[in-house]
């Protein structure tokens, strides 16, 4: 990691840590693990994954009478990293939601200001879904290509002129494109980029050379979003994504599944390529805008901070198919990496560098 790179992460971790202690309400200026025994668990992250952390932390509250509530925050997978990432003591969160996996850059940084011990946690699956209101909301066929010539700020190299669908393609209604989608800091945003604009943008024989020649050249130029009200990011709160489309006839927006789920009534599916998703799509990977979801614990602070050990373990016994998680939402992982997930837990098992080149 670079200096440079290095100094961003340290600034934007500085910011996000007093942000978030003020979010979950957490005091003390020590600097070693042993600080945080005073404090409840301590939660922040992913807006995908938060809903699922908020019912294990209401069923931990529930099983263990007298423990403090756990105190979850919804950050953003990139702003909760940063904080996580900051240091140990109280004033630092215990984990981190995640809704994509953490980077080599990221790790590289929870090391250098002494977060050497992480336990990688992978708790179920998700979609990135497009969605309209259900009464009166548009109905198109979406691909990932049609998907990335609309929203992307200058599609394969040229100047965006698209207002509606039909600008896209003949095909499509002209309705005008209006789509509310999650905003930067946010994991949704990057699987977003990587599982449907990158792939749409790969499309053009030209972007696809490019790619051979400049990867990370090639990545920049697909990744551009358009910046006018064609597109426009909606903050950490998903909910209020749906809430705006399910007044939209005309507007389309990009949320996990989760929240799909549990606004039925409010907001519809749209199918990407031709596959509408559900739990049996996302789970056997038809529906190609799928990920997994994480959590990462900080291993140094198992033995002091009070019940973590048993919220972890809340986790693992709430993931399954018949599990209170998948009743709101989440798709269960498959057997075999439900169980490396669990000894993951059970053995805490440290990540490393090397396995985060490695799937999952």
């Amino acid at each position: 990691m670079s200096e440079a790179n290095g100094n961003s992460l340290m600034g934007r971790g500085a910011a996000a840590v007093l942000g978030l202690a003020a979010m979950l309400g957490l005091s003390g200026c020590g600097d070693s693990p042993e600080d945080a025994a005073a404090k409840a668990i301590s939660v922040v992250g992913s807006s995908t994954v938060y809903p699922f952390a908020k019912q294990v932390a209401e069923d931990f509250v529930a099983a263990n009478e007298g423990m403090a509530s756990p105190q979850v925050a919804s950050s953003g997978t990139a702003d909760g990293i940063a904080a996580f990432c900051a240091g140990v003591g109280a004033t630092t969160p215990d984990i981190v939601n995640a809704s994509r996996r953490m980077t080599r850059e990221e790790f590289a940084g929870c090391a250098a200001n002494g977060v050497s011990e992480i336990i990688e946690i992978e708790v179920g699956l998700d979609g990135i879904v497009f969605a309209s209101a259900t009464d009166r909301g548009i109905d198109i066929k979406l691909t990932r290509d049609n998907v990335y010539r609309a929203i992307s700020n200058k599609p394969y190299g040229r100047e965006q002129t698209a207002k509606t669908w039909a600008d896209v393609d003949a095909a499509l209604p002209a309705t005008p494109i209006v789509v509310y989608g999650p905003p930067e800091s946010s994991g949704t945003r990057e699987a977003l980029l990587n599982l449907v604009v990158e792939p749409g943008c790969r499309q053009n024989g030209a972007m696809a050379a490019f790619e051979k020649s400049d990867k990370e050249r090639f990545q920049r130029a697909c990744h551009a979003l358009r910046t006018d009200s064609a597109f426009s990011s909606q903050g950490e709160q998903d909910d209020l994504i749906v809430r705006r489309v399910a007044s939209n006839p005309e507007a389309i927006a990009i949320v996990g599944y989760s929240y799909l789920a549990k606004n039925a009534k409010a907001v519809k599916p749209l199918a990407l390529d031709g596959v509408l998703p559900s739990p049996a799509t996302i789970a056997d990977g038809s529906y190609e805008a799928s990920r997994p979801l994480y959590i990462y614990v900080k291993k140094a602070n198992l033995p002091v901070t009070p019940g973590l050990d048993k919220f972890l373990a809340g986790w693992a016994q709430s993931w399954g198919a018949d599990g209170a998680l998948a009743k709101i939402g989440l798709v269960p992982l498959p057997a075999d990496r439900q169980a490396k997930a669990a000894a993951a837990i059970q053995n805490q098992t440290v990540l490393t560098a090397a396995a985060l080149d490695t799937a999952p």
